[in-house]
């Protein structure tokens, strides 16, 4: 739904205002609303290893998009014809030609296209579709204003945002890119307005980690580097157990989980093993060496964090101090870390007793810059103010069940429709809509997010982002999504887009 702001005091002036603001063109910095993503490098390199750890698990254990319900997949409305608010204009698409010249009936899916993943208000892991694009620095990716922000939480940017371009089955073959800083439109930031249903995010340097877990090293070693790291609590036999290092005052010392039925003890006792329990800083600093219920377990271990994790942590702090113990810090180049401190605590083993040893890995020199991307993938084009009712090509990785439960995509590999676009502009009264454009397309939900191009090559496969995929929508009353809609694209998305595009990011490694 367009803004129109006339100030208060008199006609006159409101009237100069307004004359003004037309010949001007589209409103300026009052459209655009930015948001920091991962603030710096070292919280990029923690996102870009938390979906590439563990041979990709997270990535493979994400799901597509869910915001729609059943009963906003609803009939649309026709809505009247478009209005420019500024002349029609285009940025070119940066890329190579197909060194195929030869016409085929084929599709040829563009190198731009992939999946953005992140974490939701919910702990969620989700995926959207989006596509690279255009911008002065080679960093930028559109899609759905949905699938940056996330609207259960008063529109806050999602968690671990990441872009993936021609991601298959856990593969990230041109890199894991991290989001940096997110633009939308004002309307959709504040009021989530879905006639403002995009996003523009900048992006680091591509990310190539190993898909492993790093190397693993001795504690010495992984407190010195200030890099990617992990430290993980391994559970292991009782036989390993008594073959390892029993020493608490050890920097990587074995330890037990006491079971459900635990006896304390003391070291002294014949057969007393040693578990940790977290505490203060000032606990830990008072504590003193050697063996004993009270005294040191080890010496602390520091983890980096991303911006949310820490913020998490402190507010379950406030909750519970006692539970959460642990001292978080930000540093000067505005890096997160949690350090926790643990004292030892001797125990009769019970029969349920766990063994556990922490094991300690980085991950540089497992990772490595990717380059831009651009540069890798190419970038489409950008288009405003273009006339409704021309042929485009829409691509996506749609996965959801339509609403009569039929589930006719896997999200696996992305899809493609193709048409013209509606004359008129359509609405839905489900997301108070009224400024959208539709198109005849079966794709379900996975796809939102994916680009509306107009002009595609095929032997270029590139073309002009002239939408992203927003809603679903049943018009035959059928069960099925038969048409899928985007927002107009004019003018003021034209001024978030060059406030975006405009903006550098840099590298994480």
């Amino acid at each position: 739904m367009k803004r129109i702001l006339i100030p208060a005091g008199g006609a006159i002036l409101a009237t100069g205002l307004l004359a003004a603001g037309l010949a001007g063109g589209a409103q300026a910095d009052s459209d655009v609303a930015s948001d920091q993503m991962a603030a710096s490098a070292a919280n990029a390199k923690a996102i870009a290893q938390f979906w590439a750890e563990n041979n990709s698990a997270a990535l493979k254990a994400a799901t597509a998009s869910d915001v729609w319900t059943k009963t906003d997949v609803a009939k649309l409305q026709s809505k009247g014809g478009y209005s420019s608010d500024t002349k029609p204009g285009t940025t070119a698409p940066i890329g190579e030609e197909s060194k195929s010249s030869s016409k085929t009936q084929n599709v040829n899916m563009p190198k731009t296209i992939g999946k953005v993943f992140f974490v939701n208000s919910k702990g969620e892991k989700k995926w959207c579709s989006a596509t690279s694009i255009q911008s002065k620095y080679r960093n930028l990716v559109a899609t759905a204003g949905h699938c940056v922000y996330d609207t259960a939480t008063n529109s806050d940017t999602m968690d671990k945002w990441v872009f993936v371009p021609g991601y298959y089955q856990g593969k990230a073959p041109f890199g894991i890119y991290v989001g940096k800083q997110a633009f939308t439109h004002y309307d959709f930031d504040v009021y989530e307005d879905y006639d403002r249903d995009y996003a523009f995010v900048t992006v680091y340097n591509g990310v190539q980690l190993d898909g492993g877990t790093g190397k693993q090293v001795p504690k010495a070693e992984w407190d010195k580097y200030q890099g990617v790291k992990d430290a993980k609590d391994v559970e292991i036999s009782r036989e390993e157990f008594r073959a390892g290092k029993l020493d608490p005052t050890s920097t990587e010392a074995f330890w037990v989980k006491r079971g459900t039925a635990p006896e304390a003890t003391g070291p002294d006792y014949p057969g007393a093993e040693v578990g940790k329990v977290e505490v203060s800083q000032a606990t830990y600093k008072a504590a003193k060496l050697g063996q004993g219920n009270g005294r040191k377990f080890g010496e602390p271990v520091t983890e980096i964090v991303t911006d949310s994790e820490a913020a998490a942590y402190k507010k379950a702090q406030e909750g519970d101090a006692a539970k959460y113990p642990a001292t978080v810090v930000q540093d000067k180049r505005g890096n997160w870390t949690i350090t926790h401190f643990f004292v030892q605590q001797w125990y009769k083993p019970g029969s349920d007793t766990k063994y556990y040893k922490t094991v300690f890995f980085i991950v540089e020199g497992f990772a490595k810059d990717a380059g831009r991307l651009g540069d890798n993938v190419g970038g489409q084009g950008f288009s405003w103010n273009q006339p409704t009712e021309k042929d485009v090509r829409v691509f996506g990785y749609p996965a959801g069940p339509h609403p009569d439960g039929n589930k006719a995509y896997t999200g696996i590999t992305p899809k493609w429709c193709y048409g013209k676009t509606s004359k008129k502009l359509v609405g839905s009264a489900a997301k108070k809509i009224e400024e959208h454009v539709a198109l005849k397309c079966a794709m379900t939900e996975g796809a939102d997010g994916g680009p509306f191009l107009y002009k595609y090559s095929n032997a270029k496969r590139l073309g002009y982002v002239n939408g992203v995929i927003s809603t679903f929508n049943d018009q035959d009353g059928n069960g099925r999504v038969d048409y899928v809609s985007s927002p107009y694209f004019d003018g003021e998305t034209n001024t978030v887009y060059k406030a975006a595009a405009n903006s550098w990011s840099g590298k994480v490694i």
